[in-house]
């Protein structure tokens, strides 16, 4: 079984498709990932610990109740995938990366042509630096079975 945490972007349905290539490929890999809902995540730390008169503060009771999240999801993973999208610039992605990393878990990326040098040290860190999701899963399969099918 690999362990995978799927970092990124939440505005598409990219884990979604990753998740349903492998299950038609029968991959045992058990996936975890961020809070995808924005509003949930945005929101947690008010919602659970009480409001706050700054965003600056609301912000930082969610990303550190968020953060308990991912860490403990990177550290128990065997891989990390970080997907960026077009429409944002995922700076959380780029710090997942850079944690994963300083754990010495192998990574994936996945984003477009055009955002290689804006992502280029982040790509050097990288195992594999995939263009969609079929690139990754085929990866997955590869590993899991030696299969380049």
């Amino acid at each position: 079984m690999l362990n995978v945490y799927l970092s990124g972007e939440i505005h598409s349905n990219w884990r979604e498709e990753i998740i349903e290539l492998c299950k038609k490929e029968n991959l045992k890999i058990n996936f975890s990932f961020p809070t995808t809902d924005h509003e949930a995540s945005d929101n947690c730390g008010v919602d659970i610990l009480g409001s706050e008169e700054k965003n600056f503060w609301k912000d930082n009771k969610g990303a550190n109740i968020n953060s308990i999240k991912t860490k403990k999801y990177i550290q128990d993973s065997d891989l990390v995938v970080v997907k960026f999208g077009e429409k944002y610039k995922q700076w959380n992605a780029a710090f997942d990366a850079g944690y994963a990393s300083a754990l010495n878990k192998s990574i994936i990326v996945i984003h477009n042509e055009q955002d290689q040098h804006a992502l280029k040290e982040v790509d050097a860190s990288a195992s594999a630096v995939a263009k969609d999701q079929n690139q990754v899963v085929r990866i997955f399969k590869y590993i899991l079975d030696g299969s380049l099918k």
